[in-house]
């Protein structure tokens, strides 16, 4: 049809055809590529800026926005050097999914709309369920990302805990502060979502950490007793499972008893390090998560998903009933029952919710627990590779130990007299614009750090050693500028 909403089979095949084929190359090109081109907000405006089309265009022109510009002048994640942030580099199985789930718009509201999609989605998150050894019983939904996971567990939690109604009533009628502890290292996210829920961002008290920058349960318990004395009602422990700064895994299983001799919900955020549970190096670090209320898990981080995938689970789905359950006559299920009357909406704060499980299936059958535990193994052995690389230079640090997949190192020349926080600070931005390979940052007791993160199945022990080479060539060009 000309008016470019509807294609025939043919045409179809032939648009399909042209950007599968772009994909192929960008594929293959992918480490003879700069991870970035450093440009400007104003360069690529001037690239794309246009008055409203009135009139359609040939898709091929399209394509050539997408590949000389789009693609040019995006961060590439999928670089086997880029080590910023915890980005996933996607899969090609998926990029097929995530096609395939676009053209079938399928609405995952309840199995009403969607009887294979929910199907599907119940499917997938038993199939997390078993990757962490999370309770059979227990239930879950698919999210937008671990932030929206997070504040789903919390909305539970905070019903849960309160002595009356919050939702209906609202956090007043509590009558005392509700109070939420994590550890300092412990993602914004969950100070966030204590704001948005009522609970008050003044309410999330920050736990200390100890030598490895694990939650510290001395200063846990005197912050929860001093609440306690103060007429406060402790609710709510968040321990994190692999924190975004430095990969920290809390000791879930002390916080476990902790939380029911003080009757706290236990949340546990392992949106970044839940799926390590995979990898058989680091299983034990997640002893004791069977035992935690709400888990926020992110596929689109180390299952390697494209991203808008996270998952919420909650050991109770009743609790999370409580506090999302909700309806309206237009949403009234007529003529279903148990099973087929099943809604999302009543297990958290989405109504319009995409066909998240497609990918998440796709990938799992597709490749296999075991080939996604030894791609997360192996990302493991490369940050580990690094930090003893980092050991053995004269002219390099760690700033703590990695025991996930992130590394935390700063440039320490010998002799060096001057602010190494500044130097660093300068090495990372050179670093970044340089396109060789890419970190970002974090503070470590003070230390500004270079932080990487390995979360790519095509990152070799040689990508981790040229990392160090391009830091040095960073270095460098910043102290001959001092």
């Amino acid at each position: 049809m000309s008016d470019k909403l509807a294609l025939s089979p043919e045409e179809f095949r032939s648009l399909a055809g042209e950007a599968v084929g772009f994909l192929a190359t960008y594929y293959q090109s992918l480490e003879s590529q700069p991870v970035v081109i450093p440009t400007t907000s104003r360069e690529i405006r001037a690239r794309i800026d246009e008055p409203l089309p009135q009139a359609g265009a040939d898709f091929a022109v399209l394509m050539d926005t997408v590949r000389d510009v789009i693609c040019q002048y995006s961060r590439n994640n999928a670089h086997p050097r880029f080590f910023g942030y915890v980005s996933s580099p996607g899969t090609p199985v998926t990029a097929i999914g995530s096609m395939l789930a676009a053209a079938l718009n399928i609405n995952v509201t309840c199995w009403r709309s969607a009887p294979s999609g929910t199907g599907l989605e119940h499917l997938t998150i038993d199939w997390l369920k078993q990757m962490l050894g999370y309770p059979v019983s227990a239930g879950g939904l698919l999210t937008s990302g671990g932030s929206m996971a997070t504040f789903a567990a919390l909305g539970a939690a905070r019903s849960a805990k309160a002595p009356v109604d919050v939702v209906r009533d609202g956090i007043a009628a509590v009558g005392r502060r509700m109070c939420v502890y994590v550890s300092e290292e412990g993602h914004f996210s969950i100070t966030k979502a204590a704001g948005m829920l009522g609970i008050g961002e003044a309410n999330v008290q920050a736990v200390k950490t100890g030598e490895r920058l694990r939650m510290d349960l001395d200063d846990l318990a005197s912050l929860v007793v001093a609440d306690l004395v103060a007429g406060h009602l402790p609710f709510c422990v968040v321990a994190s499972a692999g924190t975004t700064a430095t990969g920290a895994c809390d000791p879930l299983a002390e916080l476990a008893d902790f939380c029911r001799r003080y009757d706290l919900w236990l949340h546990v955020d392992a949106a970044y390090g839940g799926f390590a549970a995979l990898a058989p190096s680091a299983r034990h670090l997640f002893h004791g998560i069977a035992d935690a209320d709400s888990v926020a898990l992110d596929p689109h981080k180390w299952l390697y998903l494209p991203v808008g995938c996270g998952c919420v689970l909650y050991k109770d789905p009743a609790a999370a009933r409580a506090a999302f359950s909700h309806g309206a006559d237009y949403t009234r299920t007529i003529g279903l029952e148990r099973d087929e009357a099943f809604a999302f909406w009543d297990y958290g704060p989405e109504l319009t919710r995409p066909f998240r499980a497609l990918d998440l299936w796709l990938l799992i059958k597709f490749a296999g627990a075991e080939r996604l535990g030894q791609a997360i193994e192996e990302n493991i052995a490369c940050a580990k590779y690094f930090e003893e690389l980092v050991k053995a230079a004269e002219d390099f640090e760690m700033l703590a130990p990695v025991e996930l997949s992130i590394f935390c190192f700063r440039y320490r020349p010998s002799g060096f007299a001057g602010d190494l926080n500044v130097l660093n600070e300068r090495i990372l931005v050179e670093l970044q614009r340089g396109g060789g390979s890419y970190v970002s940052n974090a503070m470590v007791r003070g230390k500004f750090a270079l932080r990487g993160c390995v979360l790519n199945y095509r990152t070799t022990r040689a990508d981790m050693q040229r990392l160090l080479d391009d830091v040095r060539n960073a270095a460098a060009e910043c102290l001959d500028c001092l």
